[in-house]
């Protein structure tokens, strides 16, 4: 295989690319950096700064011979969404079908693409199977569905075959605290730092919070499983705001507290995905427990502020 990781330097992507090199797959990488980092990218991965809506991407697959795509470049603001829905239509929808049409011309065999529990909305049920009604709440929860639809008829019309993934919650190392991240890396950069992390509402909402790890091997499984299937990648578990900041202050051993702000409009208050599909079509099971991957992950961040003694100790608690 020759793959194209799009949003290879972000991430979830430069996660996926280290693995696929590690186990011998040649990989191009397209990033434009505008979320993504140079320092995320392999040095063995070939690498082009070039945005997914370019009619430069037809040239790169064709020059590049690639068989199969990981599509995980997106705006993926959910505020910048709601601020500026042409940009985030322009990138997800625009960007998407510029990179199917590249893969139609050019016989890639298949595209694996990462959509989000952000297309189901306010839940009717839990667990979230992926019969669950689409209730996208946000411009960016559309523009992840949307693609949905365009990959489905390219794979009925042109025999593309694809894998949909939608991901619940992720964490993990490389997830920037800054901006739209995650509430592990935003709490992970507050508690490392020795500062109290800010809760909206009450902290008993919850999530499905998977680590990073797991939704690689989700990924790798995908490309030679799961064709034209749509399937969510989770764990299946609830945990709430308080319970994740109470881990973590285990983890660190730290007294701290958070401070509670007001519950922000349009939160939903509970939400975890089913994923028996991702068990039954790809073989894949979650192998890090919340507090396993947590560690990690704050062992990563601890490490990269140059706290070694942190991060050498919470290692070897593994």
């Amino acid at each position: 295989m020759i793959i194209l990781a799009t949003g290879g330097a972000g991430f979830i992507g430069s996660n996926i690319v280290d693995k696929l090199i590690n186990i011998g797959h040649d990989v191009v990488v397209v990033d434009n950096l505008s979320t993504g980092y140079k320092t995320n990218l392999n040095s063995t991965a070939k690498f082009y700064k070039v945005d997914i809506i370019s009619s430069d991407i037809e040239d790169i697959i064709k020059k590049e011979k690639i068989t199969h795509v990981i599509h995980h470049a997106a705006q993926i603001d959910v505020q910048r969404s709601v601020k500026d829905p042409i940009f985030d239509a322009d990138n997800n929808i625009k960007g998407t079908i510029n990179l199917l049409e590249a893969c139609r011309k050019n016989n890639v065999e298949k595209i694996i693409y990462a959509s989000s529990a952000a297309v189901y909305g306010e839940p009717d049920y839990l667990p979230i199977d992926e019969s669950h009604p689409i209730k996208a709440m946000s411009p960016y929860g559309i523009s992840k569905h949307t693609p949905e639809h365009y990959i489905k008829m390219y794979g009925e019309l042109y025999d593309l075959k694809y894998t949909i993934l939608r991901y619940a919650n992720v964490y993990g190392p490389r997830q920037d605290p800054k901006g739209e991240g995650g509430v592990v890396s935003i709490f992970t950069d507050k508690m490392v730092n020795g500062e109290q992390p800010a809760i909206y509402g009450d902290g008993k909402q919850t999530r499905d919070f998977i680590y990073v790890e797991d939704i690689v091997a989700a990924n790798l499984k995908a490309l030679n499983r799961g064709d034209n299937q749509i399937v969510n990648i989770s764990t299946r578990t609830q945990t709430s705001v308080i319970e994740l900041f109470k881990t973590m202050k285990d983890i660190l051993k730290m007294d701290i507290e958070p401070i509670f702000n007001r519950e922000r409009p349009g939160d939903i208050r509970h939400s975890y995905l089913d994923n028996s599909r991702a068990k039954e079509v790809l073989d894949w099971a979650p192998r890090y427990d919340l507090k396993s991957g947590l560690t990690r992950t704050i062992s990563y961040y601890a490490r990269q502020l140059g706290l070694d003694e942190v991060a050498t100790t919470l290692e070897e608690s593994l």
